[in-house]
């Protein structure tokens, strides 16, 4: 047999946004996240979905940093792609951008099957900010978009079930501190990519799981699923049961008849089919399908209201088309961490494809006649049946290496010894965020950092947290220990950790910044005002910096004192921190913001109102935020300029 399926190497040429440095402050607080509800709205919700809500909710981003370095300037740039492609379907990937699949085209007609993003443009959507649109993306880690999105993974050649190859892609997502891989492949003449993925917790003890494959397709669409019922959940962040396809008499199946950005959690009856399925006004688009343990299913809209609107065109370029993303979960919602035990793993294998049946008409019609496509041209035993094929390769080693990931799975399986067959960790990854641990880890005591650099990311799990807590108890030693402790949800220890870095520290301002984020979590804002203005201070003495790390610090502690003192109306000292932040720092679109805020607590409104006439851009405006909106209103009575409006929910329309 001739195998007929390659992978090979590209090179992809966008309009794209430099990535910039990361935020060097550790992540004590998640990011505002949109996806969980308040308590009191579980009461009527189905027992297993109100427990899974309620599991194991992040309480910081560690060890994980915030990705906030991006801007909104776009310039050609090169990014290693893979393609995977048989005579029926060309996959193209991007490892170092989370593993994403950025186009998915069916060879004997051209179409593309996916929303493909002519540009690379980051905005803060992730977990912990930099995240990007459209493709296939692969989200693990905690309720949100994986930390991963931007960050590279290890890729590889390996053996696949029917001969050819598959491409591996395998990294450890910290936030879990979990190892899991994505194998997918194209067998011979098949319309159909396969992803085999594997979720591995080799810990002895249990641990939360998450995981969405979001899809991003035109939204000039009708969604297809075997439901009758959704749960519906807005940025009001009420989760509520609505019928499919049709509630308030509007049919929901069309991305576009929606008004606002809203998810819809399908109901799909236990023994049905998994899938869904976006087809155009002909009959064409793409279905995705899946064995039964990936039992989630959803659609999100944008929207067809100005918030969306704007929402779309900050995330493309001007002139193209808008988006919905089609979804698939271990979860019914979005909402949801599930159990994994201790020692044990959970795997799936999904499949996507294009799909070529009516997609007008009465709902039960078009759906059963979608089915019996589907079964037609991929059976459901095929699915099961090339699942059992493929679990035996899951642990077959990899072959050629295609991409570098990160060191911090190396650093986990060189403390532990684990031994993970089919996504190997190896010490030659090793990095310099990883060094330092590597070396608490051989000689018992954490080496002392370059002078004038902020410290560097700190691993947090238990076995971390007792190897910092028996080494000798220097200023960085104590530091690290105190963000462990955080981390462990020992504030009070963590608290007592950064005063005694603080006696020590030839640089206060790491401890003092961290002492002013618990004063901030315990209501002490006076306080934290002032342990920020101090921070912020010492910060500002002259120290080098050759690779914008310190430049970075500056602008991320920058801006939350200039927040925290505004807080407490101390606009001059205010005024003090915004005149020694450096001049690019100050023409950043996020410190406009501030700049005008600052002006308005200073009583200068009509300079506060210069700044949003003169325009700015706000790279790094949060998914769901306001605060544009909600500045401007307190400057004027009139209406929000287009321009500013990221509005995504109803009762701020």
């Amino acid at each position: 047999m001739v195998i007929v399926t390659r992978i090979r190497r590209e090179v992809l040429t966008l309009p794209a946004a430099e990535l910039g440095p990361d935020n060097p402050l550790p992540a004590l607080r998640p990011l505002d996240e949109v996806h969980r509800i308040d308590g009191r709205e579980r009461t009527d919700l189905p027992a297993d979905m109100a427990r899974q809500l309620g599991h194991e909710p992040l309480r910081s981003l560690l060890p994980a940093r915030v990705r906030d370095g991006y801007g909104r300037t776009r310039a050609p740039r090169a990014l290693d792609a893979l393609v995977i492609e048989n005579d029926r379907l060309r996959a193209t990937v991007l490892p170092g951008l989370g593993g994403r699949i950025v186009s998915l085209v069916h060879l004997p007609t051209g179409r593309e099957l996916l929303y493909r993003n002519p540009v690379f443009q980051p905005a803060d959507f992730a977990l912990n900010g930099a995240w990007y649109s459209g493709g296939i993306e692969w989200n693990i880690g905690a309720t949100g978009h994986t930390t991963l999105s931007c960050e590279p993974l290890h890729a590889a050649r390996v053996p696949a079930p029917d001969g050819g190859e598959m491409l591996r892609l395998w990294e450890w997502e910290r936030l879990r501190d979990l190892p899991f891989q994505v194998d997918l492949w194209l067998p011979e003449g098949s319309g159909f990519l396969y992803a085999g993925v594997r979720i591995r917790n080799p810990h002895e003890r249990p641990a939360p799981v998450y995981w969405w494959s979001n899809i991003a397709v035109p939204e000039d669409r009708r969604v297809l699923v075997p439901a009758e019922e959704a749960w519906h959940f807005g940025y009001e962040r009420r989760l509520s049961r609505v019928p499919v396809p049709s509630y308030d008499g509007i049919d929901r199946t069309y991305p576009l008849n929606s008004r606002y950005a809203a998810d819809y959690f399908y109901e799909v009856p236990d023994g049905r089919r998994r899938w869904i399925a976006a087809l155009d006004a002909d009959g064409h688009g793409l279905v995705q399908t899946s064995t039964d343990v990936l039992r989630g299913r959803k659609l999100f809209v944008w929207g067809s209201g100005p918030g969306g609107r704007r929402w779309q065109q900050w995330l493309t370029a001007p002139g193209t088309g808008g988006y919905c993303e089609i979804q698939a979960g271990l979860a019914r919602t979005q909402l949801e961490h599930v159990p994994l035990p201790a020692q044990s793993e959970v795997s799936w294998l999904e499949a996507y494809g294009p799909l070529d049946t009516p997609s007008t008409g009465e709902w039960t019609d078009v759906v059963g006649a979608a089915e019996q496509r589907l079964a037609a041209v991929l059976p459901r035993a095929r699915v099961d049946e090339a699942y059992a094929a493929w679990k035996p390769y899951a642990d077959t080693e990899p072959g050629t290496a295609l991409a570098a990931g990160s060191g911090w799975g190396a650093l986990e399986v060189l403390r532990t010894g684990l031994e993970l067959p089919g996504t190997p960790f190896p010490e030659s990854t090793l990095g310099a965020a990883q060094e330092p641990w590597r070396q608490l880890l051989r000689t018992g005591v954490l080496p002392e950092p370059r002078p004038g650099r902020p410290p560097g990311p700190t691993p947090v799990s238990p076995p971390w947290r007792d190897l910092l807590e028996t080494a000798p108890a220097t200023a960085h030693t104590e530091y690290h220990l105190g963000v462990a402790q955080w981390h462990a949800g020992d504030r009070a220890q963590a608290v007592r950790s950064w005063e005694r870095a603080l006696r020590r520290a030839p640089e206060p301002w790491p401890p003092l910044r961290c002492l002013a984020v618990a004063d901030q979590e315990a209501g002490h804002h006076e306080r934290a005002a002032e342990r920020y203005a101090d921070a912020f201070r010492d910060l500002c003495r002259d120290g080098h910096d050759d690779d914008g790390t310190r430049t970075a610090a500056v602008a991320a502690l920058g801006r939350e004192t200039l927040e925290a003192l505004l807080r407490v109306r101390r606009t001059a000292q205010a005024r003090s921190v915004w005149e020694r932040l450096p001049a690019a720092v100050r023409l950043r679109g996020r410190f406009r913001l501030l700049l005008a805020e600052l002006l308005l607590a200073e009583g200068r409104r009509a300079e506060a109102r210069a700044v949003f006439d003169a325009g700015f851009e706000v790279a790094d405006l949060r998914e769901g935020a306001e605060d544009v909106g909600r500045l401007w209103n307190r400057l004027t009575d009139e209406p929000l300029p287009a321009r500013y409006d990221f509005r995504m929910r109803p009762d701020t329309g």
